[in-house]
């Protein structure tokens, strides 16, 4: 079912809002009308593609069909409720919806039936969560995932573009020989270096919020809150492409070629496996591709039902973006969107 819908993109400007932007013109997503949405200091600005940036309002926000979220948690905690009483279904990238029991948390090729039953509001997961789950899921549908051990090396594009600035300002200082500037977005210098600590630690907590999200958003797009799931993760100096070394133990025994040949079938996964000659998934060969890459499949040494895989994608495409515009695409071939004819009031607003 395709029809013609009015769009909204908000947090347009960032990082990722501009590759939604991208990806719904390139992946020609029918849109009648494409709105982009961003902070104060940024209303009135001509992007690229000549769309005019727009300020959230209580009138500015009515008539859309679909409002795609990349603007932090406070932003979606305030305005995907006010877009979807207005009418619109949301799919949202922050972390503030994820774990609402109502709200579906949904790749679009692990579970896209949970779509189904959404009351207007859908959430994208992290982007480390959502690259691993494209792996296991074929994985878990044949063998049944008992524990993961996981750990990440995370690429500081998903901090955000001031941390890509500063990791490349230390590195220029260090190689010039010059004062290294002091580090702002991470608690150490980040240039040549190793840190591990992605994401923010709570108050009484070891884990950190990037490593509570891994475990909790497994278990909720696999179906399974009995999977056991211990993180590590971890920021390297890398400016795009997610990388993950995944130790999976499964409940039936599942051997590497089993895994590899289910892994070569799986949509949106593309194997590369021969580490003799030394082809297997770098951050590189990720960086602007829509698929997971996922290499190195071996038996663990220390337990017959356990693998190692090592999987690599581009965290802002696929880990974001990419995902947040198939949901889109799903939503409109299973008749989830119902774009409304002009003038027509929303039902959820209807006196």
């Amino acid at each position: 079912m395709t029809s013609q819908y009015r769009v909204a993109v908000v947090g347009a400007t960032g990082q990722v809002g501009k590759l939604m932007l991208e990806l719904l013109a390139e992946r020609s997503f029918p849109a009648s009308e494409i709105v982009p949405f961003a902070s104060e200091r940024s209303i009135g600005r001509k992007l690229e593609s000549g769309l005019v940036v727009q300020g959230l309002g209580e009138e500015s926000i009515k008539g859309f069909d679909l409002a795609l979220f990349s603007a932090g948690g406070s932003t979606s905690g305030e305005w995907a409720p006010r877009f979807v009483d207005a009418g619109a279904v949301v799919i949202d990238n922050s972390s503030r919806w994820r774990m609402e029991q109502d709200v579906p948390l949904v790749v679009s090729e692990v579970n896209p039936e949970a779509l189904d039953n959404h009351h207007g509001l859908i959430a994208n997961p992290n982007c480390s969560t959502m690259q691993m789950v494209v792996v296991l899921k074929p994985l878990h549908d044949e063998a049944k995932i008992e524990r993961l051990v996981i750990s990440t090396y995370q690429a500081v594009s998903g901090t955000g573009k001031r941390a890509v600035d500063e990791m490349l300002d230390q590195a220029h200082a260090l190689l010039h020989g010059r004062v290294i500037p002091s580090p702002v977005e991470y608690a150490h210098r980040i240039a040549f270096n190793v840190l591990p600590h992605a994401g923010s630690f709570a108050a009484g907590d070891d884990l950190t919020d990037e490593e509570r999200k891994l475990i909790n958003e497994t278990r909720k797009i696999l179906g399974d809150p009995e999977i056991r799931v211990s993180a590590t993760c971890v920021r390297v100096p890398v400016v795009t492409g997610h990388s993950e070394a995944v130790n999976v133990q499964t409940r039936e025994r599942l051997t590497p070629e089993r895994a590899r040949e289910l892994l070569q079938q799986a949509p949106g996964v593309t194997v590369l496996d021969d580490p003799g000659s030394a082809l297997y998934p770098l951050a590189t060969t990720a960086a602007g591709k829509d698929d997971v890459f996922v290499g190195r499949i071996r038996r663990d040494p220390g337990h017959e039902r356990t693998l190692d895989l090592w999987i690599v994608a581009d965290n802002l495409r696929k880990g974001a973006a990419l995902n947040a515009v198939q949901l889109a695409e799903l939503l409109d071939a299973r008749g989830l969107i119902r774009p409304r004819a002009l003038g027509e009031t929303p039902a959820s607003t209807a006196a």
